[in-house]
């Protein structure tokens, strides 16, 4: 699918202020958009607890441009391909892979460009979106197991979606498409608003350190965007491995009158896994990992600041359509509890 204009000039390592998408029509607010030279994947792996590193990093004032963004919550390692991965963007790419016009920076959206649906999937059929598909295992597998509904991977990782591409030529689907952009520009103008029956945002990357906790994609801002995108009755399913970021995810979509909490007051109290969270202390050790005999157990100051019993409750119980990734069994494996929330968008 080629892009109706050329790709723009990529400006790496750079600092921006720029116009804030407003969904409800308020005043623009100045933000900070700050596009980093290292390189990784949109969500993280729960084993490693995906703080990545953006200390040191140096940045270039430039003069004030019309830029939809804020300071973005991904941080790319590299987009290199090898073997199997390379082979699969060679075979599947001009099919599945949604050319999309750039703005600023080679993950940016042109806010001209609205994606026609029914031109890229060659067909009509309820869109399912995914924010950071990582290598594509919940995607493919949703996809494969629910045929009717047409399912969109955003990702910033080439090779994530080189292996999402894999798959998808692995189990011969064809309801399936990716696009690698930063998932706010894409809800703010590439997909047209009401067009998306379900948004899934599954263990984006948590970003514990305080100073970091801007870069967390899902804020006031964001439900915004989400609540622009789904349909009346559409569901925005969220998933994370870490209380602090779910304290947040909670905290920002119950505050959205654009949403309602399908699960709420459900799982409070003594069945809350908040509450066996604070019980446990287990995200108190680095990375919710079971400490080796002998040694003593380190605070990263991951866990969320709280005791007692979570009163508010509203888990949802685990999405069903979610396959089991690597990631997720290893979240498992450390011991963490896994949050997870649904929340129904509103009639308009």
């Amino acid at each position: 699918m080629k892009a109706f204009i050329d790709a723009g000039n990529v400006h790496q390592c750079t600092l921006q202020v720029s116009q804030v998408y407003q969904p409800h029509g308020n005043i623009p607010t100045t933000a900070i958009l700050k596009e980093m030279t290292h390189e990784t994947s949109s969500s993280h792996t729960p084993s490693s607890g995906g703080t990545g590193n953006a200390d040191g990093d140096t940045e270039t004032a430039h003069a004030a441009e019309p830029f939809l963004t804020r300071t973005v919550s991904f941080v790319r390692r590299g987009n290199r391909l090898q073997g199997r991965r390379q082979q699969a963007w060679n075979d599947y790419a001009e099919k599945y892979v949604i050319d999309v016009p750039r703005d600023k920076t080679d993950t940016s959206v042109h806010p001209d460009f609205v994606l026609d649906a029914h031109a890229a999937f060659d067909r009509e059929a309820p869109l399912v979106v995914e924010i950071g598909s990582g290598l594509g295992e919940a995607v493919c597998h949703a996809a494969e197991q629910d045929p009717a509904r047409n399912f969109l991977a955003l990702e910033v990782y080439k090779p994530g979606l080189a292996q999402t591409l894999l798959r998808v030529g692995q189990k011969g689907l064809r309801n399936v498409r990716v696009v690698q952009a930063n998932a706010p520009e894409v809800l703010a103008t590439m997909l047209p608003a009401g067009s998306v029956s379900e948004l899934w945002v599954f263990f984006p990357d948590p970003w514990h350190k305080t100073r970091h906790h801007k870069r967390r994609l899902v804020q006031e801002s964001f439900a915004g965007l989400a609540a622009r995108v789904l349909e009346p009755g559409g569901l925005w399913r969220l998933a994370t491995d870490w209380s602090s970021y779910a304290i947040q995810m909670r905290d920002v979509a119950d505050a959205s009158e654009d949403f309602d909490n399908v699960h709420a007051g459900e799982r409070s109290g003594a069945d809350s896994p908040l509450t066996k969270v604070w019980e446990s202390g287990v995200e108190k050790v680095v990375g919710g990992a079971p400490v080796r005999e002998g040694k003593l157990p380190v605070s990263t100051g991951n866990a969320s600041e709280g005791e007692g019993m979570d009163d508010i409750g509203g888990w949802a119980p685990r999405f069903e359509g979610r396959a089991l990734t690597s990631f997720e069994q290893k979240a498992h494996e450390a011991g963490r509890e896994i949050f997870d929330l649904a929340y129904r968008r509103k009639q308009r």
